[in-house]
């Protein structure tokens, strides 16, 4: 039965498909077999990477581990079956099944959340992107309640257990982080530490917001591809960069993965 990662959050622009991405083709280059699901049926904005990909792999003659993408089409039906159509054709063949959520509520997200094992949230250092999880007071300092996205994955967690599942570990990073030390990025901090002990979750180190990440995109590269695609010299920030997504696959904390990268 192959592990399934589901990456959530019910916003745009925190991220997802970047990390969705760079775990994805990361766990391929280890080693494993990894199928990947785009739920977001209207943007696609990771299917697009994909597509990218395979298409400069194709015009560069290229060949880097890639996941094996199965398209859910964007027409109307049964979101269940969709959704488990997509997993009977991946989960005998793939060691892990990656599902990239959209950044809106939807049953197919809601659903996906409920069958994750390993659920990772992306979160942009910003209380405005925080306000999903919790609510807090106008200092920033006191929560007072959970919020929309806390209670789906509250509810996922319960339809998970009354099937007699394992728990669902979730797991949120702290994604596009700004480089200065700020007053507010000290809150959050603060503040995302005092709500995983809340609700349950485990907090990771994401990435920081880098120009690379924006410039990766249109060929579908990541940042381990940097050196099969030509790239002879990584910068600092390719480096820093790297090593950022090393230490996200090792907090993911992933059955029989071993970093090797």
């Amino acid at each position: 039965m192959a592990h399934k990662i589901v990456v959530g959050n019910e916003k745009g622009g925190a991220g997802k498909s970047t990390v969705s991405m760079h775990v994805a083709t990361a766990l391929a280059r280890i080693g494993h077999s990894v199928g990947v699901v785009d739920l977001d049926l209207r943007q696609k904005t990771f299917g697009r990477y994909m597509h990218n990909r395979l298409s400069h792999m194709a015009e560069a003659g290229l060949a880097l581990p890639t996941p094996q993408y199965h398209d859910v089409p964007a027409t109307e039906g049964d979101e269940d079956a969709k959704i488990h159509g997509a997993l009977a054709a991946l989960e005998p063949v793939c060691d892990f099944v990656l599902i990239d959520c959209p950044g809106s509520h939807t049953r197919l997200s809601q659903l996906a959340h409920s069958l994750a094992d390993t659920l990772v949230t992306p979160l942009n250092d910003s209380f405005v992107d925080f306000d999903l999880l919790a609510h807090i007071d106008t200092e920033g300092d006191k929560i007072t309640g959970p919020s929309v996205y806390s209670e789906m994955v509250w509810r996922a967690r319960q339809e998970r257990a009354v099937a007699g599942g394992k728990p669902i570990d979730w797991v949120v990073l702290r994604n596009r982080v700004g480089a200065q030390q700020m007053v507010n990025k000290m809150k959050m901090e603060q503040a995302v530490q005092k709500l995983s002990k809340r609700i349950g979750f485990r907090v990771a180190p994401g990435f920081s917001e880098r120009v690379v990440f924006r410039e990766l995109f249109p060929r579908g590269l990541t940042l381990l591809d940097l050196k099969d695609a030509g790239v002879r010299q990584l910068n600092m920030s390719n480096i820093a960069a790297r090593q950022e997504l090393r230490e996200l696959i090792k907090a993911l904390n992933l059955p029989g993965v071993a970093v090797n990268f």
